[in-house]
């Protein structure tokens, strides 16, 4: 498929110049499809005299703004590689995917200066040579150079498209079950098929106006922003989620749609919205993890339809998709295959199970990415050589079709919308002298959806829960830090010697520290 997705919005701009295109839900900016086409080619004209070329990675450290948009299409459409980065990790975090990724430049937000002053500092422990800052209230860092500036002295003609199809789009790092991150590497292609599927099996309108609270650093909020531009949809973006604000915005900015996660769609109904007027809104999508009945039913009661989705980074977003019709009828059901979309629940065989019976959620489609980045091994353990992705999710379907996902192979936790991996924290809990084991595990949150418990083995008996969280403070971002630590004597293993961490969920159900 000979498309470059930079070039969705060049077509869209040509198309609609004077629609709106995106609006600040902060600031208030408002910029048409013509005026976020040529702000993206001014940038990518001085890009390109900057010297990047074809393939060449630029990782991107910025909040929900204009500028990640702009710098996100200006990137891809002379070719280079996009590496968003979650700003909520730490220096040490940061400095490994920059590494691993081999970024040469970073776009970085002025919220971030003291993280990237400390990145700066450590030298060739990264790779970064060119340093662009959005923003200077705060002062320009010595060794940066002042984005506006640099993107207001770019021409605003089209560059030369140098990238399509195969080649590469972005690499985003998601948290590893050994404790470090995996790039997922997807191209044109596999992006540009997520945008049809969706496309294909949701009920976007090009009158739509669609508001984006998910950080943009996540494929959950990068795939329907891009999206947005393929179908000539405004997209209302949120610097970050606030739930009153995102009702404010709904009634005055007339949204039709979203995509929210649960502990969002939580905060969003405890709040004072009544007054405000939200009939504009048709449904909101909500992904990361299985939403409560009862939260489905709160907003059906309102008129609006939540269709919960499953996917993951590495299929660039879709699984499976459900109306709120059969979310309601199909209780706990993530819903069947989106449109371009294969999915399976396989036994130890590779075999489908029978309906009911648990297994191993496999995904294939175009969609799916094409590797993780400098890790060869991890990519054959979970791409099958006829294509399908192990998604290392435990589910059973029942005779219609319908997937229920039933547990994480991985034993992933997912906190307010982030994916938290125990093996992570395990790690840096286990750099504690006084640590003997730790195994750590999610407990239920009426705040977060999930939140990680460390139950640990002490080394020594003057260890306190207070000596645990301390030391893990600063090491990891603040949405992977353990809520509370318990101690025990010896943990439960099996014959093999693997913690059996189902029984530790069962000893310690929660609920967790709030």
């Amino acid at each position: 498929m000979n498309v470059n997705i930079g070039n969705l919005l060049t077509r869209r701009a040509a198309l609609n110049p004077e629609r709106e295109a995106y609006v600040d839900g902060n600031s208030g900016v408002r910029l048409t499809f013509r005026e976020l086409n040529l702000r993206s080619n001014q940038l990518a004209n001085q890009l390109l005299l900057m010297g990047i070329k074809k393939g060449e990675r630029v990782a991107l450290a910025l909040m929900n703004s204009p500028e990640f948009i702009e710098s996100y299409i200006a990137i891809v459409k002379i070719g280079g590689v996009v590496v968003p980065l979650n700003w909520r990790l730490v220096a040490d975090e940061l400095e490994f995917i920059i590494k691993d990724s081999g970024t040469r430049t970073l776009i970085y937000g002025e919220e971030f200066l003291d993280v990237v002053t400390a990145l700066h500092g450590r030298g060739d422990r990264t790779d970064v040579r060119d340093w662009l800052q959005v923003g200077d209230s705060r002062g320009l860092a010595e060794f940066a150079q002042d984005y506006s500036i640099f993107r207001e002295q770019g021409v605003t003609e089209e560059p030369k498209e140098n990238a399509s199809g195969d080649d590469l789009l972005y690499i985003m790092y998601t948290s590893g079950t050994t404790g470090l991150p995996k790039g997922v590497v997807h191209s044109h292609t596999t992006s540009f098929w997520a945008l049809l599927t969706f496309a294909a099996s949701c009920d976007l309108r090009e009158s739509d106006r669609y508001l984006a609270a998910l950080p943009l650093f996540h494929v959950g909020s990068l795939i329907p922003i891009t999206l947005n531009l393929y179908r000539g949809v405004t997209s209302i973006v949120m610097r970050e989620f606030d739930p009153l604000n995102a009702w404010q915005l709904i009634a005055d900015e007339k949204v039709t749609t979203s995509l929210l996660v649960p502990a969002m769609l939580n905060f969003m109904i405890q709040v004072p919205f009544q007054e405000l007027n939200y009939e504009s809104i048709r449904w909101i999508q909500s992904g990361a993890s299985p939403l409560p009945v009862s939260l489905i039913q709160g907003y059906a009661d309102l008129g609006i339809e939540i269709h919960q989705i499953y996917g993951l980074t590495e299929t660039c977003g879709p699984a499976c998709v459900i109306s709120a019709e059969h979310a309601l009828k199909k209780v706990g059901s993530t819903g069947k295959a989106f449109f371009h979309s294969d999915v399976r629940v396989v036994d130890e065989q590779g075999e489908d199970c029978v309906p009911d019976a648990q297994g191993e959620v496999w995904v294939r489609g175009g969609h799916v990415m094409l590797r993780y980045w400098n890790r060869p091994e991890a990519t054959s353990e979970t791409i099958t050589q006829d294509g399908w992705l192990r998604t290392g999710d435990i589910a059973t379907v029942d005779e219609e079709g319908f997937v229920y996902i039933q547990d994480r192979i991985k034993d992933m936790i997912i906190s307010g919308g982030e994916n938290v991996y125990p093996a992570e924290i395990e790690n840096v809990v286990l750099t504690h002298p006084f640590v003997s084991e730790v195994a750590v595990i999610g407990q239920p949150s009426e705040r977060w959806g999930e939140s990680p418990l460390a139950v640990v083995v002490k080394g020594d008996q003057g260890l306190s829960e207070e000596n645990v969280l301390a030391h893990c403070d600063g090491k990891l971002a603040r949405f992977k830090l353990p809520k509370a630590v318990v101690f025990i004597d010896e943990l439960p293993r099996n014959a093999n010697g693997k913690v059996l961490k189902r029984i530790l969920r069962e000893q310690f159900p929660g609920p967790a520290a709030v």
